[in-house]
């Protein structure tokens, strides 16, 4: 029963939508209304207000991570150690997908993973970073350095440790983060899809 309500927790802070929060706050538009329609700090970028689009993927990854710490405050266990933190975890994530609080329109993910990750464990959330960075560096390509580092991360998860909960969780949030970027993948295959520098097409 402990699991469950901190699952029902954790999915109710993942669905706070710090895009919308302080797209509000700044008097910008809804991001879901412009650009690629995502909540999200890239999105909210595309207005020029740089310090909103800074706040956005702070919140946005800050509350993935909150949700775990606070998991593991709570059991009083590494957050590696038990199910509750991983659990947590996913069900933040979860929360930032189809948020309750914003009529389950929510953003793909990406900032919400790295803060749960990095909260369960530096090295994993480290590993993962240092992935997607490279294939951005590499490709150019942000939505495609996302899907890689989304597999990349249960990989990481199972080398670290095992069997143990966190593998399990990891891999649920990378094949809903990559569900989430299904619009880019058929781009990608089209070779539709824009790179860094690039308008999008």
């Amino acid at each position: 029963m402990e699991t469950v309500g901190i699952a029902l927790a954790a999915y109710l802070v993942g669905s706070v939508s710090f895009a919308i929060v302080v797209s509000r706050l700044f008097a910008l538009p809804d991001p879901r209304s412009y650009g690629s329609k995502n909540p999200g700090a890239t999105n909210v970028e595309r207005t020029g207000n740089r310090l909103a689009a800074a706040l956005t993927l702070a919140g946005d990854a800050g509350k993935g991570a909150a949700a775990v710490w606070l998991a593991a405050l709570w059991t009083g266990q590494a957050p590696v150690a038990g199910v509750e933190a991983p659990v947590a975890g996913a069900l933040a994530f979860l929360g930032h997908l189809y948020p309750v609080w914003h009529r389950f329109r929510g953003g793909k993910g990406v900032a919400t993973a790295a803060g749960v990750l990095l909260a369960l464990d530096p090295w994993l959330g480290l590993g993962t970073l240092a992935t997607f960075g490279a294939m951005v560096a590499f490709l150019r390509m942000v939505s495609l350095a996302s899907i890689v580092g989304a597999l990349f991360a249960p990989a990481f998860a199972f080398w670290l440790f095992g069997l143990r909960p966190v593998t399990p969780a990891v891999a649920a949030m990378a094949l809903m983060l990559i569900w989430r970027h299904h619009d880019n993948i058929g781009r990608i295959l089209r070779g539709e899809e824009p790179r860094l520098g690039e308008k999008k097409t």
